[in-house]
């Protein structure tokens, strides 16, 4: 077996657990069915043969079922409806047994429209990362007291730049409009962030393939790359669509290191650049711009123009150590980073320090 063959194989089969852990049996068994079929030699081995070399980041795991999940979704493989929570359906026990030789007739039949969507960068916009997101800015923002800038680079729809017009559930309180479409229950555990306001006067989103949730396209493609037996998540992703089309925030094509290199700052408002589940999808030489443009950036604030990155993304402590996931900032002046929380990749709860 080929080196390539062998990394392909670890990712789908690692992908497979991190979901069946993450709360979905569905992606946990149907990623150790592709894994399976790739190292037999079947359909999903043609579909997939030339990716067996992309490197981890570019997550083709998910852009295969990502793909077959729009399939369904749109009616072009109605067939595995019944199977798909997403579209009402049920994945038991035995739905694996069931459905696979479904998943099989479809691969065949939809090949190319699968190949296709293994040059789709996942776009998960994850709703949920926004209990982080807003609470570290409640918590950053203590300290400033200003009308807020934000910038987001990896932003796909710009969802979770609304984060502010969703409400969250906490012990035994709530932040932000009890109307919301959006409630995210069980979001804060710890040291809460400070009970404040928020007044975000600009929203900038920043993305290699951004999507515009105005259309039902858009919608359908967000929807695609949510594990469909995650009924919550699919909830506030649609409710988050909602907001979406009443909240307008501006969205551009651009990396995140041309997107930071154009940063600037204004006099009497917080400029903050977020970004969550973005950094391990970025190159290296990528992320060292970046981390050079926010350099430049944070030595021009002061104290009338502070900025702040606000960072939910996945950390080490060393070499072989289990990856957290972390909600970190650093402000300036002064450029101290500190860790706030830590949580699941999805979000809540996130459990403040």
């Amino acid at each position: 077996m080929s080196s390539g063959i062998e990394h392909l194989l670890h990712m789908l089969r690692s992908q497979g657990r991190f979901c069946a852990a993450s709360g979905s049996a569905m992606y946990g068994e149907l990623f150790e069915l592709v894994a399976n079929d790739v190292e037999a030699g079947g359909v999903f081995a043609t579909i997939l043969s030339g990716h067996e070399d992309d490197p981890s980041r570019h997550a083709v795991p998910l852009r295969l079922l990502g793909g077959l999940h729009r399939l369904v979704l749109d009616g072009r493989a109605a067939e595995l409806r019944r199977w798909y929570p997403s579209t009402g359906g049920t994945w038991d026990a035995g739905s694996a047994i069931q459905a696979w030789p479904e998943i099989l007739r479809t691969a065949t039949h939809s090949g190319d429209t699968l190949r296709a969507a293994l040059d789709q960068p996942p776009q998960t916009n994850e709703v949920g990362r926004s209990a982080a997101l807003i609470g570290g800015l409640l918590r950053i923002n203590r300290g400033f007291d200003l009308p807020i800038r934000l910038f987001e680079v990896g932003s796909s729809a710009g969802l979770n730049m609304r984060a502010d017009h969703y409400h969250y559930r906490y012990g035994r309180g709530e932040w932000g409009p009890v109307d919301s479409p959006v409630t995210i229950d069980d979001a804060w555990h710890g040291a809460l962030p400070p009970h404040g306001a928020v007044r975000i006067i600009e929203r900038n989103g920043y993305d290699i393939a951004p999507i515009d949730v105005t259309g039902a396209d858009g919608e359908m493609t967000l929807l695609s790359y949510v594990w469909p037996d995650q009924d919550a998540r699919l909830d506030r992703l649609r409710g988050a669509i909602a907001v979406a089309r009443n909240v307008p925030a501006r969205l551009e094509r651009n990396t995140a290191a041309e997107a930071v290199a154009g940063l600037g700052l204004a006099d009497g408002a917080l400029t903050v650049l977020w970004h969550s589940i973005t950094w391990q999808y970025m190159s290296d030489d990528e992320r060292a711009a970046v981390r050079e443009g926010i350099g430049a950036v944070g030595a021009q604030a002061d104290a009338g123009s502070p900025f702040a990155h606000l960072t939910l993304e996945p950390a080490r402590d060393g070499p072989g150590a289990p990856i957290r996931f972390l909600v970190r900032a650093r402000s300036w002046p002064g450029g101290e980073l500190a860790v706030l929380a830590e949580c699941h990749p999805h979000g809540p709860p996130v459990n403040w320090r």
